[in-house]
């Protein structure tokens, strides 16, 4: 299991371009994939490692790792995902200087923006989905429904519009969240 977390992980963070949230839908489809997570549980770990201070691949990486195999299941898929990113930094960081004014490495820089935002929209949707609409076992809810999209509106909102730090808008929607768990509205 450990060297299978390791593989996972190095492999996703080799072949993901644009950070963490970038990793979302390979990280998804690796532990749908395996088994090692339902969607729902996928969802909570993911807003847990937003939550939580430091990278958000970092941390995912680690909850599954210690998830599926302890203290050292963590090690193991937190240094999987680092290490490609630690090594091709350390490449990058020597030639970059050297080769920032080439036209194909522009080309390239061009042509990797528009993927990584597709990756994060793909994300976004994938759980947008999950968090949005009733998944294995749950009733449909108007309520619950117009609710998480309420909570989204208002960190949206709150983040976009208002530029107040995340953290006050984690608290804020978190806060939300436990009103509306605790009166009913959202199924807990």
């Amino acid at each position: 299991m450990l060297i299978e977390l390791f593989i996972t992980f190095f492999l996703i963070g080799a072949f993901t371009f644009g950070g963490g949230y970038a990793m979302l839908p390979l990280i998804q489809q690796a532990v749908l994939e395996k088994g090692w997570l339902t969607d729902t549980q996928l969802v909570d770990f993911v807003a847990v490692a937003e939550s939580t201070p430091g990278p958000f691949a970092v941390n995912i990486a680690t909850y599954i790792g210690i998830q599926k195999a302890g203290i050292i299941g963590a090690v193991a898929s937190t240094f999987g995902v680092v290490m490609p990113s630690f090594i091709i930094i350390l490449i990058v960081a020597t030639a970059f200087e050297k080769f920032k004014e080439n036209k194909y490495v522009k080309c390239v820089m061009s042509g990797l923006k528009p993927a990584v935002i597709g990756l994060i929209g793909s994300a976004v949707l994938s759980i947008g989905e999950t968090a949005f609409l009733p998944g294995e076992g749950q009733n449909f809810s108007l309520p619950a429904l117009i609710s998480s999209i309420c909570i989204f509106a208002v960190a949206a909102v709150l983040m976009f519009w208002k530029k107040l730090h995340p953290i006050v808008v984690i608290g804020i929607s978190a806060l939300l969240g436990i009103c509306l768990g605790y009166a009913g509205v959202i199924p807990v």
